[in-house]
């Protein structure tokens, strides 16, 4: 069994390894720029390591295929493949407003995909959509307000870039604190 410290870690790793191994084959964008393939690729880069580390807690085929749909729909309703893009509004109060609402509508279509995944009966297992819409909406205000400061003082778009790093760590942290759940 692994120790709590030790799956954050590994979870952290897995997740913030898949976004920076769809980098490949993603560009990050400003909000339209990035289509509903481009999505399905990115929650698929995401959730085939994460379902490594679920994998006896979860459908690994349900895991990957409903985490990929999830963010094609978060993407097709027009919130946009959340984790990947820049929001193209430049007032600060209304970036950090737009990134509660979408990481709280994000969170809660991949939560709820993720959920039905989980193998039942787990009887905390609601708890994930709920962890997914908070950490989601906490990551992407702090890390768009930090990327939109970096580009801001640097003048480069790796600012950006480098808030959306910031932003998949913290959803990695506070979803692995529960994940962590799964697998004990």
């Amino acid at each position: 069994m692994k120790t709590p410290l030790k799956f954050i870690l590994l979870w952290t790793v897995a997740t913030c390894g898949g976004f920076l191994g769809s980098l490949f084959w993603l560009e990050i964008a400003e909000q339209p720029e990035i289509g509903m393939v481009q999505a399905a690729i990115g929650g698929l880069a995401i959730a085939l390591p994460q379902s490594l580390l679920l994998k006896e807690n979860i459908s690994i085929l349900k895991w990957v295929l409903f985490t990929s749909v999830a963010w094609v729909a978060v993407t097709a309703i027009g919130v946009g493949a959340i984790g990947w893009i820049i929001p193209s509004i430049d007032i600060f109060p209304l970036r950090l407003l737009n990134g509660i609402r979408s990481g709280f509508i994000g969170g809660l279509s991949i939560g709820l995909a993720q959920w039905l995944a989980i193998r039942q009966p787990v009887p905390w297992a609601w708890q994930w959509v709920l962890v997914n819409c908070c950490s989601w909406a906490i990551a992407i205000p702090i890390g768009t307000t930090l990327g939109f400061i970096l580009h801001r003082l640097s003048r480069l778009f790796l600012g950006e870039v480098v808030g959306l790093g910031i932003t998949w760590l913290i959803v990695a942290i506070l979803t692995g604190i529960n994940a962590y759940r799964l697998v004990k």
